[in-house]
């Protein structure tokens, strides 16, 4: 299917809807349909808080283009609460935008990506997902739009136009080779995961998890980092700017690495600036080090009280997990992300009560194997052929 590629066939041109009565007029279409597509244009390179900049609907033969600067966008909260199924495409970040623009998000969606990666394509882009099941050519976009310029040109509103235009008729098909597949049940629930799994900010508690050298930090460095990650967090989102603009993680690390407590201390270490040996910061960052020092030793509570560490006997087994896992994938015709990560793996073997493998369709084909394997009644082996295989142990029953 990759000989004569054409571009996409002209559709209803997109109106763009830049006042109230015309938003209006979009919402009283919406709550009297079955299902939608929807899009989002955004930036946030220099503030906390996405910018919303566009939203783009289509619907049976309709495409708009929605102004959230000229328009009150938490109109379309409304059209959330109904029955419709919303069709986006990768829609992780476009329901984090939707939340903070309007208060709300879809109350059932359908994505494309994740369906497809049901079907057995890795993560596919819109543009791919065109390519491969319409056999249209999607126009090209320029990564540098400023999409809260005004006004777009006709290149960057077909552009815009064209990531809803084709989505219904994706789902069409998406839909109906899962049922053939039966896998419906899984695409529905993890899109519904995707769509719970949206939060309107990060807890400042929660914010050092998501420093990759924090875990190499331990006892007091690790308070330290934690309470230095929930400062940062908060200032970011008080003044709405990326957290990088309060504190480079190289500075937060290199602070909980040295526990200074004089702002002679803090002289030299590297990512500190003028601005962080000035009040109020100076003292904000100082206080934030005493309390990190008062915490507890040793590894803290992860969210939902999944725990931080795994065992040492059980490390050299998540290699070799996961290797099968990738086999696995190939064989089921998944996305193996999609399928299980390396994290997943983690979690399931340190007993995480959240962890993805421990329910559902990924635990009867991975969780349950997995425990198999760490219990010494299942191994993996190497079939000419057909790749890694699981296979019982000795006086075991066959796992599979």
């Amino acid at each position: 299917m990759s000989r004569g590629r054409t571009p996409a066939p002209a559709v209803t041109p997109a109106r763009w809807i830049a006042d109230a009565d015309g938003l209006d007029a979009v919402v009283a279409a919406l709550t009297v349909v079955d299902v939608y597509a929807m899009d989002t244009e955004f930036h946030r390179e220099r503030t906390y808080y996405p910018r919303l900049a566009l939203v783009q609907i289509a619907w049976d033969d309709e495409v708009v283009l929605v102004d959230p600067l000229a328009t009150d966008v938490t109109a379309l909260a409304s059209t959330f609460d109904t029955d419709a199924l919303v069709v986006m495409h990768a829609a992780g970040q476009d329901l984090e935008v939707l939340r903070h623009a309007t208060g709300a998000i879809p109350a059932r969606i359908f994505d494309t990506q994740v369906a497809a990666g049901f079907l057995g394509m890795s993560s596919p882009s819109l543009t791919s997902l065109v390519d491969h099941h319409l056999g249209l050519r999607l126009p090209k976009g320029d990564r540098l739009t400023d999409w809260l310029a005004r006004p777009l040109g006709t290149a960057q509103r077909d552009y815009a136009a064209a990531d809803v235009a084709h989505l219904i008729e994706l789902y069409g098909l998406l839909s109906a080779q899962l049922r053939a597949s039966g896998r419906t049940e899984w695409a529905e629930t993890e899109c519904e995961i995707l769509r719970r799994r949206s939060r309107p900010v990060v807890d400042p508690d929660d914010a050092w998890l998501r420093i990759k050298e924090v875990k190499h930090l331990r006892g007091q460095t690790r308070g330290v980092a934690k309470e230095l990650a929930a400062w940062r967090e908060r200032m970011a989102q008080r003044a709405d700017q990326p957290v990088r603009f309060i504190m480079s993680d190289l500075a937060l690390v290199n602070i909980a690495q040295r526990n200074p407590s004089s702002a002679e201390d803090l002289h030299g270490i590297r990512g500190i600036d003028g601005r962080h040996l000035r009040q109020p910061t100076l003292g904000a960052v100082l206080e934030a080090v005493e309390r990190g020092r008062s915490l507890d030793l040793g590894d803290f509570d992860r969210p939902s009280g999944t725990s931080t560490t795994l065992t040492r006997e059980l490390r050299p087994a998540v290699t070799l997990i996961a290797a099968w896992i990738s086999q696995k994938a190939r064989d089921e015709q998944l996305d193996q992300s999609l399928l299980a990560t390396r994290g997943d793996v983690e979690a399931l073997l340190r007993g995480d009560e959240d962890s993805r493998l421990a329910r559902g369709w990924r635990h009867q084909l991975v969780g349950e194997p997995i425990r198999r394997m760490v219990e010494g009644r299942a191994a993996v082996a190497y079939e000419p052929g057909h790749g890694l295989v699981l296979e019982p142990r000795a006086g075991t029953l066959d796992p599979r």
